[in-house]
């Protein structure tokens, strides 16, 4: 796997590629489908501009540099520069069953080790139990925290359940000596 980091350039593919690995057609041929949940779009070309401008690193994975997208995740720092979150972890999801979502999230925390990071943290929509359940076999913990699902923002979608909000979860991401 060849692993880039976005630009402006990549905005117009990854608006595509996400929107439709989360909730497109494409995305009811993965098991991470979120298209029962929340209906419509999951980022639109202004928002991926907005997080590239603020400095997030959106790393691109691909099988070679002109090839079509196999994967993407979003990592940037909180305020506490020892913990960064992790998100829009996507993948083709014809490819799911490759092991891919595994590669690129060890080069995503590979990545913010190397920044001198600790500590990663997630959130993922609380029904989505398959989702945290590969998360947690990945070495993510439910922290106890929660947050409000952003009601009323068409931008990330329409909800189809009142019920929503997020599951905070953390790694560590200290080596244990000899690793």
């Amino acid at each position: 796997m060849i692993f880039v980091l976005a630009t402006t350039a990549d905005i117009d593919e990854l608006v595509l590629f996400v929107n439709s690995a989360y909730r497109g057609k494409s995305a009811e041929l993965g098991w991470a489908s979120e298209g029962k949940l929340v209906s419509g779009q999951r980022i639109d070309s202004e928002m991926l501009a907005e997080v590239l401008s603020a400095g997030d690193t959106i790393l691109l994975m691909r099988d070679q540099i002109a090839g079509p997208l196999a994967g993407c995740v979003s990592i940037k720092p909180t305020d506490d520069r020892s913990i960064w979150y992790l998100s829009m972890l996507a993948i083709d999801p014809q490819r799911q069953a490759e092991g891919l979502g595994r590669i690129l999230l060890s080069e995503a925390e590979a990545r913010i080790r190397d920044q001198g990071a600790t500590r990663v943290k997630i959130t993922v929509i609380w029904v989505r139990q398959a989702l945290l359940e590969w998360y947690e076999r990945r070495g993510y913990q439910r922290n106890g925290h929660t947050e409000p699902f952003p009601y009323g923002n068409e931008r990330i979608g329409v909800p189809l359940r009142d019920d929503l909000y997020f599951v905070e979860l953390e790694k560590s991401l200290v080596l244990a000596s000899g690793q």
